[in-house]
Order: structure tokens, then sequence, then C-alpha cells
């Protein structure tokens, strides 16, 4: 036969947050991440004529 045990777990014991966290998540999102920012180059005329005869069906 298994005990169910009364009380809280430890996790549940914490004292309730202040929001710190959420206010500098939000605050992150908000600023512009230059890290991960990538610059997407117009395709080069070649690169568009292949894509384009690829695209009708047309082999090399």
């Amino acid at each position: 036969m298994q005990r169910i045990a009364h009380g809280r777990h430890k996790a549940d014991k914490r004292s309730p947050s202040t929001g710190t966290r959420t206010v500098e998540f939000l605050r992150l999102s908000r600023t512009p991440r230059e890290t991960f920012h990538t610059h997407h180059e117009a395709p080069k005329a070649s690169r568009l004529m292949q894509f384009l005869r690829i695209a009708r069906g047309r082999t090399a």
C-alpha cells in the first residue's frame, strides 16, 4: 500500500515572484538584436536566370 504524503513540495513553498524575470524578458524582446541579424543580398541576374530556367522545366 502506498502512502500519500500530505503537504507541499519544496518547489511549491517558494515566495511569490516579483516579476523581475518577466520585466527583463520584455525589455530584451524590445531591444533590437544584432547578433543573429543577417543581410540578404538581392539575387544576381545569372542566379535568377538559372532559377527561372529550372522553374520552366528546361535542362542545361
